[in-house]
């Protein structure tokens, strides 16, 4: 089935009845290898490995006696699963937890992870924690592009305006100004971009019109990533690649995609914005 298929089956973009008693059949899987499966590409010819943190604000469940419990919670979902889960469904499923009674918290991280795991169709870590324990907002290090005064012409991914230099580099860079669409709803979806590679020097002003090329492309948050990895890896060839973009929050759930050539995992780094 062809992705554009399965998305308008999601409740993406439906109306929805918000269940508020505990419902994992809420979550709605998407299969991460279909855009690169009609591409021809096989995943295990995907140069990178990686992890989605998603962080949750708006966690609630009810003790035994019937008091609320409120919660922060931060899921990693890992990039060699079978599925993402699609955010709309995320949020369904995290608001049947309202009205319904666990014994614990010990009890509720135990039905995330069997659930979330269930879904994803592979590795998930669960951790949840009080209001008063969120952690402090941070930046990303290295060097910001976005102060280059360039001419933009291009609003739908172009790789062809990634360049090298010639000098060898090891460098951070990051950009505010990445905006990509919901392939469904239409809705902009924000986030800070940062790329850490070693090799020969990316020019930065085709980078950075690169970034803005997406500012009209719908996609899901870890397809936008991989796309990004994988058209830096192709044209620039660098010797080792990290993208790690800190998407703005929506429906109390912000998604951060990380991928890379040497790791699997990233810092949970909270960004201003979110």
């Amino acid at each position: 089935m062809k992705q554009d298929d399965i998305i308008t089956q999601s409740p993406l973009g439906q109306e929805t009845a918000y269940v508020n008693t505990y419902d994992p059949s809420q979550l709605y899987p998407i299969a991460r290898d279909i855009n690169w499966k009609q591409q021809g590409v096989e995943r295990s010819e995907l140069p990178f490995s990686g992890v989605d943190i998603w962080n949750a604000y708006e966690l609630s469940w009810l003790n035994m006696r019937g008091k609320p419990e409120v919660r922060l919670a931060e899921f990693r979902l890992y990039a060699d699963s079978e599925n993402i889960i699609e955010s709309k469904s995320f949020k369904l499923y995290l608001n049947s937890f309202n009205l319904s009674r666990f014994e614990s918290e010990a009890e509720v991280r135990a039905r995330l992870l069997e659930d979330l795991g269930k879904a994803a169709g592979g590795r998930v870590d669960v951790r949840i924690y009080h209001p008063d324990q969120a952690p402090e907002f941070g930046q990303f290090t290295g060097f910001c592009i976005d102060n280059q005064d360039v001419e933009i012409e291009h609003y739908s991914p172009a790789p062809e305006l990634l360049t090298t230099g010639e000098d060898k580099v090891e460098e951070v860079l990051y950009s505010h100004l990445l905006k990509s669409n919901c392939p469904v709803t239409g809705q902009p979806d924000w986030a800070t971009l940062g790329i850490c590679y070693s090799g020969i020097e990316i020019e930065r002003e085709g980078l950075l019109k690169y970034i803005i090329s997406y500012r009209e492309h719908g996609d899901f948050h870890e397809q936008c990533v991989e796309k990004i990895f994988m058209d830096i890896w192709q044209r620039c060839q660098p010797e080792s690649l990290s993208v790690y973009a800190r998407y703005v929050r929506r429906g109390g759930l912000d998604i951060n995609p990380f991928r890379s050539s040497d790791s699997e995992d990233i810092d949970n780094l909270r960004l201003s914005r979110q």
